[in-house]
């Protein structure tokens, strides 16, 4: 049994993985073939970031990515301290809209913003769908899953430590920032990650509400492939997906370190 399911998950990761494998060995190919590999060369990384297009893409998306997932931060640890200091049906009730985004369809979220956007265009003058929306609709989204980090970290704070600063003389803002943000950084900072993996990795919120002067890399090459097929999406493809994988690493990494902290306790 256990060859059997050694087999099976085998199975299971190469047909996940092997599409992924074939990509980037062929970003690697000196011809744009995709069936024949000419040779090992870096060409297509070098045409990659000759493109003007890609690389213009590639600072919007960091850009609202960093953006984002700072501002979504901010709101989204202030907002778990707020339902944490909350009892009964009243903090189920904010639990409850917290998680609908999380659990909400992609495509549901992005039309009902950009039906909001476009109902805000249109009554005022100089307003545009572009990178304000953009950068709108991705803190709407990340905000959940800062919250969903966030609080597990308050629910294992002693609130007596809180209250022990404020009694020493320490004013209610010094004390969180001192006391509270501390404790709770771990909780904090794999918010931040994983708000910034997902804000570079969205497409279905980016295709709907970044109109025409603000594409980011996924959008970008979603366009890329309805032109004459270029290699260079398979190196574009390959350096997003490095990326993204070192980023969930490092939040994989620092839950497990998390983990023995909370067991060795």
């Amino acid at each position: 049994m256990k060859v059997l399911s050694k087999a099976y998950n085998f199975l299971i990761f190469a047909f996940l993985y092997a599409p992924i494998a074939v990509m980037i060995f062929f970003s690697f190919n000196s011809t744009k073939s995709f069936r024949r590999f000419g040779g090992f060369s870096l060409r297509w990384y070098t045409e990659l970031f000759h493109d003007q297009v890609i690389l213009k893409s590639l600072y919007i998306s960091l850009a609202v990515a960093a953006l984002s997932a700072i501002i979504a931060t901010l709101i989204g640890t202030l907002a778990s301290v707020g339902i944490h200091s909350m009892r009964g049906a009243k903090k189920r009730a904010y639990l409850a809209v917290n998680n609908i985004p999380v659990t909400n369809p992609d495509i549901v979220t992005a039309i009902s913003m950009m039906v909001l956007f476009v109902f805000f265009v249109t009554r005022m003058n100089g307003m545009e769908m572009g990178f304000g929306t953009l950068l709108i609709s991705h803190i709407t989204f990340n905000i959940p899953y800062v919250v969903l980090s966030v609080l597990p970290k308050l629910r294992g704070l002693n609130d007596n430590i809180f209250e022990a600063a404020q009694d020493l003389g320490c004013p209610p803002a010094k004390s969180f920032l001192k006391v509270v943000v501390p404790q709770i950084s771990q909780g904090i900072v794999t918010g931040f990650i994983m708000a910034f993996t997902l804000s570079l990795d969205d497409f279905v919120i980016s295709y709907f509400n970044s109109g025409s002067t603000a594409q980011t890399l996924p959008v970008t090459i979603y366009s890329m492939t309805k032109r004459p097929y270029s290699p260079k999406i398979n190196a574009l493809s390959t350096l997003l997906f490095v990326a993204v994988m070192v980023l969930l690493l490092i939040v994989n990494l620092r839950r497990s370190g998390e983990g023995k902290k909370e067991a060795k306790h």
